[in-house]
């Protein structure tokens, strides 16, 4: 079987349809004034601006270095992560190894059969889940936009995902009332390996080290880590069959969160996107020319309880 490797391929700047801007419908960052602060700990807001991680959708992989607790996104990709929670439960992914890790890129694992990069698991592959579609259902915080060809795309956050989207006045000049979204790989967020075949992905998966906007609605994203940002570059660099004797770092156990005894899952609460306090945090990112960072740049404040 072949090895689950990358193809970077440019993102196509026929998704973008028209230049995107600020509407009503959406947050945005540049007109709300409420005040919240940031302090060397961690970032301080009231309890209501932050959001509990439903442990339905939040998995726990333990390592070595310690956990790294990954938010799961089945409204974006639902058939990814049907198959990944159900591998997580049937234990496939404890003991794997991370069998390819590249310095400022990403971390790769989930091959449970063979643990070199040649193997899956015996569920069949799925579909590719590249972009979605973004209803009212699906609400966008804006933070800046960037480039897509010839236009302009709104880049900002769902939860806390980053994301890029169409407009959401587009919505109502589509027949189900939604318009196109992708998401963007940037550190900590998880995406699907596959074959030079789209929909060729089946179980392995990788945690982003760096930004990799080459990848965006190429692979399949369905979850960002939401806990353990700072251990995502500690897994060794290197690739099983480069270097004789390199010995990978590995994931010792994978449970979601709702399969944990409640005295030992972790309680993870994430500033909410869509608040005042967000809008605020985000303000306080802002670089000396008042310009916004890079949304990759931006990593929403979480607290764990």
């Amino acid at each position: 079987m072949s090895h689950r490797i990358f193809w970077p391929l440019a993102v196509s700047a026929a998704f973008v349809g028209t230049a995107c801007a600020a509407e009503q419908s959406e947050t945005k960052i540049t007109e709300v004034t409420a005040v919240a602060s940031a302090t060397a700990t961690g970032f301080i807001a009231p309890d209501e601006a932050w959001r509990t991680v439903d442990p339905e959708n939040l998995m726990i992989i333990d390592t070595k270095y310690g956990e790294i607790a990954v938010e799961l996104f089945p409204e974006i990709a639902p058939k990814h992560v049907a198959q990944v929670k159900t591998l997580a439960k049937q234990g496939f992914y404890d003991n794997v190894v991370f069998h390819r890790v590249i310095e400022g890129f990403m971390n790769q694992t989930g091959d449970g059969s063979n643990g070199d990069g040649t193997g899956d698991s015996d569920l069949p592959d799925i579909e590719a889940e590249f972009t979605f579609r973004r209803g009212a259902d699906l609400p966008f915080t804006l933070v800046t936009a960037q480039k897509a060809g010839d236009s302009e795309i709104g880049v900002g956050f769902y939860k806390s995902l980053p994301i890029a989207s169409q407009p959401t006045s587009q919505a109502m000049f589509t027949k189900d009332g939604k318009v196109n979204a992708f998401g963007l790989h940037c550190k900590g967020v998880t995406s699907m390996a596959r074959t030079s075949d789209p929909n060729s992905a089946n179980s392995q998966f990788f945690l982003m080290r760096a930004k990799a906007s080459h990848l965006d609605m190429q692979y399949s994203i369905w979850g960002n880590t939401v806990m353990g940002h700072e251990l995502l570059e500690k897994p060794k660099v290197g690739t099983i069959g480069e270097v004789p004797g390199w010995v990978p770092d590995r994931m010792t156990d994978v449970n979601m969160a709702i399969d944990m005894p409640e005295a030992d899952r972790p309680k993870v609460q994430v500033l909410r996107t869509d608040s005042p306090a967000f809008a605020n945090w985000v303000k306080t990112q802002q670089n000396e020319d008042g310009t916004f960072p890079d949304v990759c740049d931006l990593s929403v404040p979480t607290r764990t309880l």
